[in-house]
């Protein structure tokens, strides 16, 4: 794994979520945060354009905000990938997610 250096913080207007994906789940869920502050997340999706739609829907559910506030920024086609959230602070998007850890 790199030494990647994301980390949950405020952007401009919300927060920013480093995020692995591992496609091919039997459900969607939150399985762990890594040392670098990363969200593993395992999605039902295969991959490509289907993997990141259910990302964005998935991250706005945990998240209690709109599909459109939730935008791959990095990562299109890869299962690292960088989030932002908009109109949501980095600490609620944080306990957000510990609530939903598997």
């Amino acid at each position: 794994m790199s030494d990647r250096k994301y980390h949950l913080h405020n952007g401009q207007k919300g927060a920013a979520l480093a995020v692995r994906i591992t496609p091919r789940a039997s459900s969607n869920q939150i399985t762990e945060i890594l040392h670098d502050g990363t969200i593993r997340i395992r999605l039902v999706a295969t991959s490509g354009e289907e993997m990141n739609a259910a990302l964005k829907s998935y991250l706005a559910q945990v998240l209690g905000v709109s599909e459109s506030s939730v935008e791959i920024v990095a990562g299109q086609s890869g299962r690292d990938k960088l989030v932002s959230v908009l109109n949501l602070d980095s600490e609620t998007a944080h306990q957000k997610v510990l609530s939903h850890l598997a």
